[in-house]
């Protein structure tokens, strides 16, 4: 066993090749922590280290480990967007624990790969195995390891959806997954990206989309949705290497989905929309 450190809710203990992260359970433990347990991060999953002291009414010391692109299915399905207090690879320490907390960092820096600044071409970090199941606001999502499930909720699917049926997207048909946090401004989702896109699915609007489920409060929240979203990332990644996923979301896609966007924040009209919504189709 290697050198430990504990911080705030969590305590790191370094050892030959990997950091075994163990999250402590509390009040003021961010939920996902809660629900990650513990993680063991492989050193080659890891691209650097950061010490940084910082002021206020107590001073703290933050050690955080920066994940290699493509390493972590967590945060790659994150996508930037966890809070910092959230991120499961930054560690608060009192301010006198700075020298301690250098060491650890040095120690760590020392066993780093030269090459880590590269991107991974596969996952290095586990995540959540299924079966895992997730209750979104319109839908009960299942994930049984070989293909996801919608089950729509009389109360919470759109029309839209409750019209169309129960869904079921096998493995092998997806080419991504995105997952858009509950926590930001709008509607958050959880939104399949198959290969072939069926009717009905593709609509920005997560509440149409077929491929897609909502969050809303109390549904879908960061630390039940983010890892089930990670575990199916995973998965689909072990199936597909890398350099044969297509692309996620094409430069179309991003168009429709900024048009969304303002249409949601009642910035289009109906009629304006699904003009320049149409508008835009005939020009792909």
């Amino acid at each position: 066993m290697g050198d430990v450190l504990a911080g705030n809710h969590a305590v790191w203990e370094f050892d030959s090749d990997s950091v075994l992260i163990r999250f402590a359970r509390g009040i003021r433990t961010p939920r996902l922590w809660h629900a990650l347990g513990e993680r063991r991060i492989p050193l080659e999953a890891l691209s650097g280290v950061s010490v940084e002291v910082t002021g206020g009414r107590r001073d703290a010391v933050v050690l955080r480990a920066v994940p290699r692109a493509g390493a972590d299915p967590l945060m790659e399905a994150a996508a930037g967007q966890l809070k910092e207090v959230c991120d499961p690879y930054r560690l608060t320490l009192p301010g006198d624990r700075a020298a301690q907390a250098g060491e650890f960092a040095d120690a760590l820096r020392e066993r780093l790969d030269p090459g880590a600044a590269e991107p991974c071409d596969h996952f290095l970090v586990d995540v959540p195995q299924p079966p895992l199941h997730l209750k979104a606001y319109d839908a009960r999502v299942g994930f049984d390891g070989s293909a996801v499930t919608f089950q729509w909720s009389r109360t919470g699917a759109s029309s839209t959806k409750w019209r169309a049926g129960d869904q079921r997207f096998a493995l092998t048909a997806l080419s991504g997954v995105e997952w858009v946090s509950p926590e930001r401004p709008g509607i958050g989702h959880l939104r399949l990206l198959p290969r072939d896109p069926a009717p009905g699915v593709g609509d920005p609007r997560a509440d149409h989309d077929l491929a897609a489920v909502v969050f809303g409060i109390g549904y879908g929240a960061v630390h039940e949705s983010l890892p089930f979203a990670a575990a199916v990332l995973a998965a689909l990644r072990a199936r597909t290497p890398v350099a044969s996923l297509p692309r996620a979301r094409s430069a179309e896609a991003a168009r429709l989905r900024h048009l969304s966007e303002l249409y949601g924040a009642g910035l289009l009209t109906d009629s304006e929309y699904e003009a320049l919504r149409e508008r835009l189709s005939a020009d792909a």
